[in-house]
């Protein structure tokens, strides 16, 4: 017998993990929503909140969505860096 896979939509994972931010135990919210323990310690580690060192708080979701912008900021820098090279020679 296959097991069939289940699909939880972005939000019903946020609140999953809100609801553990707030003292739910983990548990307990595997058992009341038939979630297993690792889908939920993915969920935690995805959208769950990050305090800072300057006290700012956000979640790897949009420290994920910072590196890649990130990547492809340097990428524009080293092309008109390269551009430059090639126009000043002329």
């Amino acid at each position: 017998m296959t097991k069939e896979k289940k699909s939880y939509d972005e939000e019903f994972k946020k609140t999953i993990v809100n609801l553990y931010e707030s003292g739910k135990r983990m548990a307990d919210l595997s058992r009341e929503y038939g979630v297993s323990h690792t889908n939920i310690r993915n969920w935690i580690n995805k959208y769950g909140t990050i305090t800072t060192s300057t006290g700012e708080v956000t979640n790897n979701d949009e420290i994920m969505k910072l590196k890649k912008k990130n990547r492809e900021l340097e990428l524009e820098v080293e092309i008109l860096k390269k551009a430059v090279a090639i126009f000043s020679k002329k």
